[in-house]
């Protein structure tokens, strides 16, 4: 009977595998019955002893099956089926069966119940290279070439390929050229993650193209989420339903601005990025920079108080720095000085202002307010009318002097004597001159004796160019004659 099994193994395609238990429960139903007879123990056995097959899905036990052809034949269908809708793939529907043979006594299986199981749990399966991020599956390629395509292209998400093939140009070579002022030189583009693939068998709808997986890898999804405008929505709004501020939304959406208006149906991408990937970029670039010139202020006690006179004209300088350039996902993290070169040094910027303090309260003492001149009209009744003040002419130049120190109270047009400026002495004195062409000092400016104040002009009620000018002390007119009598 030993020889007789043997030859049943080296048939049957699948290994047989015997217990020890039943091996010792066989021998010993055949050794019992060979004490009785013999020849009925021989027969006995051929008519008692059975083939089954068991079924397993994975570690799922089915069920046991008196023919494994049926399981074959399923197996195919399955096969066929799958290859027909996943033509560029390669299907395996058996991978995940296995059918292990018994030999019992009785034959009492479910074939009808175990080929309806099979068929609902049999699952095809396709060889793909899955890619790995931090030893996690995330995707699923036809092959190690899509997986290769997959990691370029997610590269060429913020390079181009021509620094892409730098790189590797550049690792070969010993002799880089210096970098010139303006250009940018990618040194190193790498995840931050640790990315691996491997071959895997998996459900062949799981498998997606390259473009489908670096969508997946840098929004965290395979299709984009878009909100269709509608009547009433403004960019806030939207932004709001979709957990997003009007800043986010824009830069989801760079072809409107805070401007734009929406119109109803307008589709707006809504879909928050989750990158499940990161990709550091670093280069580097050589730029001129300007140097800033300083402000050197110094001060002179001949000069009034608010005088400035620029001594010398600040130069701005020039040095040429090259910088290491870090970004994530298309984004500057850092930006570092790796050398710099002066190519011009700055000229520092000398500025002059005045610390000389003008007193506000008048000496008491008044000069004569023009450069020269001659009294054309004094002061009394003229034409019908009082003349309040004294007019002079023909003056050396047209430039109207302060009389004394003071602060300008009026400086602007006034009537009859057109441009006019009033000055208050601040010791119960005040001063007027009119008719001016132009004015040279504002309200609330302190001045000194003998500074320029206006031109000598012609404007208000007046016959020709000249200078009406009047005192008054402590509101009364005065003749200013007693005050700047020649």
């Amino acid at each position: 009977m030993s020889s007789s099994w043997s030859r049943k193994e080296k048939n049957n395609r699948f290994t047989y595998n015997f217990s020890s238990i039943k091996k010792v429960s066989i021998i010993t139903v055949v050794m019992t019955s060979l004490t009785f007879n013999v020849g009925f123990a021989k027969e006995n056995h051929k008519e008692d002893l059975n083939k089954i097959n068991h079924g397993y899905v994975g570690n799922k036990y089915i069920d046991a099956v008196s023919n494994e052809q049926t399981i074959e034949e399923i197996i195919a269908s399955k096969g066929k089926g799958a290859s027909q809708q996943y033509k560029e793939l390669s299907i395996d529907a058996s991978s995940s069966v296995k059918i292990i043979p018994e030999i019992v006594f009785s034959n009492q299986t479910k074939d009808a119940n175990v080929l309806e199981k099979l068929e609902q749990s049999l699952a095809v399966k396709s060889p793909a290279f899955t890619l790995f991020v931090d030893n996690k599956p995330v995707v699923s390629l036809k092959d190690k070439k899509a997986y290769e395509d997959t990691i370029r292209m997610l590269k060429l998400q913020y390079v181009s390929q021509q620094e892409l093939n730098s790189i590797y140009v550049n690792q070969q070579s010993t002799n880089i050229p210096p970098l010139q002022t303006g250009e940018t030189r990618l040194l190193d583009i790498s995840f931050k993650q640790e990315i691996s693939g491997t071959t895997q068998k998996v459900a062949p709808n799981a498998i997606v193209a390259p473009e489908e997986a670096v969508t997946y890898l840098m929004t965290g999804s395979l299709e984009r989420e878009t909100y269709k405008i509608q009547s009433g929505d403004v960019l806030g709004s939207v932004a709001q339903k979709h957990g997003l501020t009007t800043a986010e939304l824009l830069v989801l959406n760079p072809s409107i601005t805070v401007g734009t208006v929406l119109q109803i149906g307008q589709a707006l991408n809504v879909t928050v990025a989750k990158p499940l990937v990161t990709l550091e970029i670093k280069q580097e670039k050589k730029v001129t920079d300007k140097i800033p010139f300083k402000k050197i202020v110094e001060e002179d006690p001949t000069m009034y108080k608010g005088e400035k006179v620029i001594k010398r004209q600040g130069v701005n300088g020039r040095k040429e720095t090259s910088y290491l350039l870090t970004s994530e996902n298309g984004t500057r993290i850092s930006k570092v000085a790796l050398e710099e070169e002066i190519l011009q040094q700055p000229v520092d910027e000398i500025e002059v202002v005045g610390t000389k303090v003008i007193s506000s309260r008048g000496t008491g003492e008044f000069t004569w307010p023009t450069v020269g001149g001659y009294i054309s009209s004094g002061m009394g009744q003229r034409w019908g009318e009082l003349h309040r003040g004294i007019d002079i002419a023909r003056p050396s130049n047209y430039n109207i002097l302060a009389s004394d120190n003071g602060v300008v109270v009026a400086a602007g047009v006034s009537g009859s004597y057109g441009n006019r400026i009033e000055i208050n002495h601040n010791n119960g004195y005040t001063t007027l001159y009119g008719h001016l062409s132009s004015i040279k000092v504002e309200v609330g400016q302190v001045v000194e004796k003998g500074s320029v104040i206006g031109i000598m002009g012609s404007t208000g009620n007046s016959t020709g160019t000249h200078l009406h000018f009047e005192v008054k002390k402590n509101g009364s007119l005065e003749n200013p004659l007693s005050y700047v009598g020649r």
